[in-house]
């Protein structure tokens, strides 16, 4: 008689990177042969990856294991927040394990502790390209874990160590085996995106029998030629502002990436900049950003600020205003500074209020959404390719152009479609209107525009 399968809960919160540590979590269990279940009630053992950049986040999480404890009772944590000291087991300290993110190794020795695993592992059940979180038709590739900055509002170093870059050849295998699998839209993730091979000093090695460098542009670039052959999307996040990123851009005008650059440059005084131990020359900055869009006219820009940050004057708050009228970024996130364990910003002087950070960050997002709106009304009348996402809860049909990133940016609201349609087919639409968000666009034959 066959020993019953044993069976795993998974909990999976916070950014891209924790997604894929899940995906690799989920990939390893299953090749263990281990089963997968969405109820409590159903599991024998939950993991729950957890996110501990900001206050918000320990809290979800610490909500989270909490649940899972009052309906489970057996919960093994992983992620950020288990690198943050003891604060989980001094909150829970039911919890079976605490381990710190990108570990593995680590939390299967605690499932196996918790829950042996079966005799017999079904490893030819197992994708090649393991399993997924995300949907059939996007992914994300992670292509480095760590980073080299010490930004001194940031603990991520703390939590996950210096930049670790994976081989080249074991992301550009990965990146195949998910266009294989259906993936029509690839976004690379890490930390620092665009420090990639630094750590191997931008190392040689081999791929399709070919040479191929350890370095962002070169990856970019093999990855477009990979992802043509499927009829595929390329698309880059979290690249830090280094010079080299300039190379990328011819890339995106040749349409062997997607023409979305995903820079995070947090704020724009050279003064908060410095505290922040950030690049501080904003006037190249947006010289930078005019080369860009004279190379790629078509390139999306998103980016990331803080405001409120330890020591920001109205002064300061306002040459960041100034920098976002200037710059006309197309894509826009921004959250009033809170102070995170372990940061070094938070010794700094002078903390804004937070009645003022609140206001301040109004007036940013108020800004910035008058830009955003004349810029989609702006592309009423073009045409464009979409990928199909599906049917939101409100069953409209989704989708997503080249400057929209899954998650985090607006959509395209797909009209007039007569033909089925399926999650990943691309289509040629024309935009009619636009929300404030959001897109409205036609099939090419049904196209007329609202006046």
């Amino acid at each position: 008689m066959s020993n019953p399968v044993p069976k795993v809960g998974f909990i999976s919160l916070g950014c891209p990177k924790a997604l894929v540590d899940s995906e690799q979590i989920l990939t390893q269990l299953r090749a263990e042969g281990y089963d997968i279940v969405s109820s409590y009630d159903d599991a024998q053992l939950v993991l729950v990856n957890t996110c501990g950049f900001i206050d918000s986040a320990v809290e979800e999480s610490l909500e989270a294991i909490g649940e899972a404890l009052d309906e489970n009772g057996k919960v093994i944590v992983t992620g950020c927040l288990g690198a943050k000291g003891d604060i989980v087991q001094q909150t829970h300290p039911q919890v079976l394990a605490v381990t710190g993110p990108h570990a593995l190794q680590e939390v299967m020795d605690h499932v196996h502790q918790q829950l042996p695993k079966p005799h017999d592992p079904y490893t030819d059940l197992i994708p090649a390209e393991g399993l997924k979180l995300t949907p059939q038709h996007y992914a994300y590739l992670k292509i480095s874990e760590g980073c080299n900055h010490r930004c001194s509002f940031c603990i991520i170093p703390s939590m996950r160590g210096d930049l670790v870059s994976r081989p080249i050849g074991e992301v550009m295998q990965e990146a195949e085996n998910l266009f294989k699998s259906g993936v029509k839209e690839l976004l690379v993730i890490s930390q620092d995106t665009s420090a990639y091979g630094v750590d191997v000093k931008y190392r040689t090695e081999f791929w399709g029998g070919r040479p191929l460098k350890t370095r962002m542009t070169e990856l970019a670039a093999a990855l477009g030629k990979l992802a043509r052959e499927y009829g595929a999307w390329v698309r880059l996040h979290y690249v830090y502002p280094y010079p080299h990123v300039d190379e990328v851009i011819p890339l995106m005008a040749d349409g062997l990436i997607l023409p979305y650059l995903d820079v995070p440059f947090q704020h724009a005084s050279p003064r908060i900049l410095k505290l922040m131990k950030r690049p501080g020359n904003i006037e190249k900055t947006l010289r930078r950003i005019e080369d860009w869009r004279a190379i790629c006219p078509n390139i999306t820009l998103r980016s990331t600020f803080i405001v409120g940050f330890p020591g920001e004057t109205e002064q300061e708050f306002e040459e960041l205003l100034e920098f976002l009228e200037e710059a006309q970024l197309d894509r826009v996130g921004a959250f009033a500074y809170s102070p995170v364990d372990g940061a070094t910003a938070n010794d700094l002087p002078d903390p804004v209020p937070e009645e003022v950070q609140q206001e301040r960050l109004e007036r940013f997002m108020q800004l910035q959404s008058a830009i955003s709106a004349e810029k989609l009304q702006n592309k009423i009348g073009q045409t464009m390719q979409v990928i199909v996402d599906g049917f939101s809860e409100d069953n409209l049909l989704l989708g997503r152009s080249s400057a929209d990133a899954p998650e985090i940016d607006g959509a395209v609201i797909l009209d007039q479609v007569e033909d089925e349609v399926t999650p990943g087919q691309f289509m040629e639409v024309k935009i009619v209107a636009a929300t404030e968000h959001d897109l409205i666009g036609v099939p090419i034959e049904d196209a007329t525009i609202d006046d």
